[in-house]
């Protein structure tokens, strides 16, 4: 692998963002990995190919440590219903869609979040204004969905009267509305280009799939933007424990793709409020069969999953949003002395704050869910709103935190995660909570999975910013312009 010589970067740091105007650095780049850091200028004994940063700032390259990679290339071709904040907009969004879709031509929508609609969903609303033609709507948190009664009817299922199907009768047929077969390498490849041009160089991959046979098969395809952690669903756990595979193991020559954890979902989402909560949502008395939310799946089977993931070597990362599921999930945790995460880790009791740092798990958050859920955790959770993505609370309990997105519910974009973990704010609104609004530096540590400044002895997976993160407002870290990303100091991304 030739040598690559990086001029006149400046080396983005708190400290130097104190400074009028920060030093600039030559960043030689050999065998994937930053060899030497010198001020610019000085001479490097290298016949390295030279480019010239001209004073733009270099940092790692960041992650998004929760993806569900298909389900955001579907999304991508989906109707976008995320602006949509009633039945009546959404209808409208379908009647157009139906007028302007090939006959036969199932519609799928996404996005949609009806826990704050004026009016409640309605099955013969949707057949009204779609007649006969398959419409399928997937909720923006992907834990329900609104079907007519001929997309019912192309897939077996039968909804009440609202049309909706929630939880696991929802996963069950979700892949009959966008199957990943009719995928093609470019699709991926598009995507794939689409995350590094922000700065990405690896996800988290969440896609419930054979995700350690698919990705090497992608990556000899052509995508080969990102480096890809490719977790292990229950239904695969038997194969990978037989296959003699651990968590970290490389699956693929070119060394992008690597074995990730045990994912397994162990209760719903607030959206839907399915969440596994301690005390009831607004609205619902105790004597309510689900006024809690409950397990999807129930703790005693998601021990056993983690003993069988442990003793093979197999890491876990365990979905619980609800403050209760999260207690059972690190009571599992504790019980097993073992180590993981916690995926989403939203809804927290303070006292679990602090058993996070004493047992070693990682919250593993989505800040931008913050932005997209605070209306609904405001009616549904109020008086406990403190307690949802406590990000403050957990750094200073000594928490490791890892950002992601859980695309498609939000985008794959790793600046909308810190630009919501810094501001706690987006549209121009008033922070949300400010008391849990973390340092950029944090923020930052947490998107790249480690240090947020670039060191000698690294990896070469950096991304070169028109902008300087530690002087950014919120809104300008969420629009953070990235000139060129490299992953192994080979450029992903170039737009110097």
């Amino acid at each position: 692998m030739s040598e690559l010589l990086l001029k006149n970067a400046v080396i983005a740091s708190p400290g130097g963002a104190k400074r009028v105007e920060a030093p600039a650095a030559d960043v030689l780049i050999s065998g994937g990995v930053v060899v030497a850091l010198t001020a610019s200028g000085e001479q490097l004994d290298s016949a390295a190919e030279v480019v010239d940063l001209d004073g733009r700032w270099l940092i790692p390259g960041l992650w998004d440590h929760h993806v569900h990679f298909t389900q955001w290339v579907i999304r991508r071709q989906r109707i976008d219903l995320t602006r949509t904040s009633s039945a009546a907009e959404v209808l409208e969004l379908a009647r157009e869609a139906v007028q302007k879709a090939p006959a036969g031509k199932t519609v799928v929508g996404f996005g949609f979040r009806d826990g704050l609609w004026p009016e409640p969903a309605r099955l013969s609303d949707l057949d009204a204004v779609t007649g006969d033609h398959p419409v399928a709507l997937i909720a923006g948190d992907l834990h329900c969905m609104w079907l007519n009664t001929a997309a019912q009817q192309l897939v077996g299922a039968r909804t009440d009267d609202t049309g909706i199907l929630r939880e696991a009768e929802s996963f069950a047929v979700m892949d009959r509305f966008g199957d990943p077969a009719d995928l093609t390498p470019q699709d991926y490849q598009d995507a794939a280009q689409a995350a590094a041009a922000r700065g990405t160089v690896g996800v988290v991959e969440f896609e419930n799939a054979d995700n350690a046979s698919l990705w090497p098969k992608r990556v000899a395809q052509g995508v080969n933007q990102l480096r890809v952690e490719a977790a292990v669903w229950p239904d695969y756990l038997a194969q990978t424990v037989k296959s003699g595979l651990r968590t970290g193991d490389l699956l693929e020559e070119s060394g992008l793709v690597r074995l990730g954890p045990l994912k397994v979902i162990s209760d719903g989402s607030l959206n839907t409020r399915t969440a596994w909560c301690w005390e009831p949502y607004a609205g619902l008395d105790s004597t309510h069969p689900h006024a809690c939310g409950g397990p999807t799946v129930p703790p005693q089977q998601v021990r056993e999953l983690m003993r069988t993931a442990q003793g093979a070597g197999i890491a876990a990362a365990i979905h619980a949003i609800g403050d209760r599921a999260n207690t059972e999930i690190l009571t599992i945790f504790e019980e097993l002395a073992m180590r993981g995460s916690i995926e989403h880790a939203q809804l927290l009791r303070w006292e679990d704050v602090e058993r996070f740092a004493r047992l070693g798990v990682t919250a593993s958050v989505q800040p931008e869910h913050a932005m997209d859920d605070r209306d609904v955790a405001e009616a549904y959770w109020p008086g406990r709103t403190a307690r949802n993505f406590p990000l403050r609370s957990l750094v200073e309990a000594g928490v490791t935190l890892r950002f992601g997105s859980d695309a498609p519910v939000a985008p794959l974009d790793p600046w909308m995660a810190i630009a919501a973990a810094v501001s706690r704010s987006r549209d121009g609104r008033e922070p949300w909570h400010p008391e849990q609004r973390i340092a950029v530096g944090t923020a930052l540590s947490a998107s790249t999975g480690g240090p947020a400044e670039v060191r000698v002895g690294a990896r070469a997976d950096l991304a070169v910013l028109d902008r300087d993160p530690y002087r950014c407002t919120g809104d300008q870290l969420r629009n953070m312009p990235v000139a060129a990303t490299l992953l192994g100091g080979r450029f992903t991304h170039y737009s110097l």
